[in-house]
């Protein structure tokens, strides 16, 4: 099955560079992680290709991720720029190749990409296919085309402070599964007074209490970190369990607030 497949817990990468990375990935190697999330737009593929090469865990043990960015959808483009991720990656296969953004005004039409994608996947460049940034109206749209069969995750924006309550329960009403970027608010979960208070209740930080909150929900969660000391207390928050009133007061903080927002997103679900 579909949500089998992904880790539930993996490295983001964005923002991450050079030896900061490297340390990144072979900390979270050691403490267990084995599911890494990068993207031809995080300009950082070389290096997550080092990371995995130069540590003892056996790479087919370690869930890889890279998403195509949307100037590279066209049909020929696609499969040649994933190529050169797989190459910068140094495997001959990532295990998921996501479309970073749906194509912007439609420039490249659906069909091209989402088929190009699929091709990829017959090519062996990828074991599994998926979407990300997707509307729900979009991803319906992609699951009807010819490739559509194939597509495993629709990765978006989820924390407190923006549920995507829609795309949630349409990713699942699919059979697919939500993989969750910024599940932390780019830290502003760790300001908010009444996530802070909540977390004392489980003996546990913000972060964690996110992490456990979506976890619960069957939702994979790619926080990103450098520190040893966040990237175990991030696998330690997989092992709470979140009463429902408490699931209430969380899920009561949603006031649509959009990380992620840049010029050439889709008309968001509201």
């Amino acid at each position: 099955m579909a949500k089998a497949s992904i880790p539930s817990l993996g490295l983001g990468t964005f923002r991450l560079k050079g030896e900061q990375l490297m340390g990144s990935i072979h900390k979270a190697l050691d403490l267990g992680y084995r599911h890494i999330d990068t993207a031809q737009m995080y300009d950082n593929e070389e290096t997550v290709g080092a990371a995995l090469d130069a540590h003892d865990v056996p790479r087919d043990e370690v869930f890889l991720t890279t998403k195509i960015w949307h100037d590279r959808l066209r049909h020929d483009d696609l499969l040649k720029s994933l190529q050169e991720s797989v190459n910068r990656l140094r495997v001959d296969s990532v295990d998921l190749a996501l479309i970073h953004w749906p194509s912007p005004g439609d420039e490249v039409p659906m069909e091209e990409y989402i088929g190009a994608l699929a091709e990829a996947k017959q090519r062996g460049l990828a074991r599994h296919v998926g979407v990300s940034n997707f509307t729900v109206a979009q991803l319906e749209k992609a699951r009807g085309l010819p490739g559509g069969e194939h597509l495993i995750t629709n990765q978006v924006e989820v924390h407190p402070f923006l549920t995507n309550r829609k795309v949630i329960e349409a990713v699942k009403s699919a059979g697919l599964t939500v993989t969750a970027y910024m599940p932390l608010a780019v830290g502003k979960v760790m300001e908010d007074d009444t996530l802070k208070k909540l977390a004392e209740k489980y003996d546990a930080t913000p972060a964690q209490l996110m992490l456990a909150w979506l976890h619960q929900q069957d939702i994979v969660v790619i926080p990103s970190s450098t520190k040893e000391a966040h990237l175990k207390a991030n696998l330690a928050a997989l092992e709470l369990r979140i009463e429902d009133d408490d699931v209430a007061i969380i899920e009561s903080l949603d006031r649509g607030e959009r990380i992620a927002d840049p010029d050439f997103a889709p008309d968001w679900d509201r």
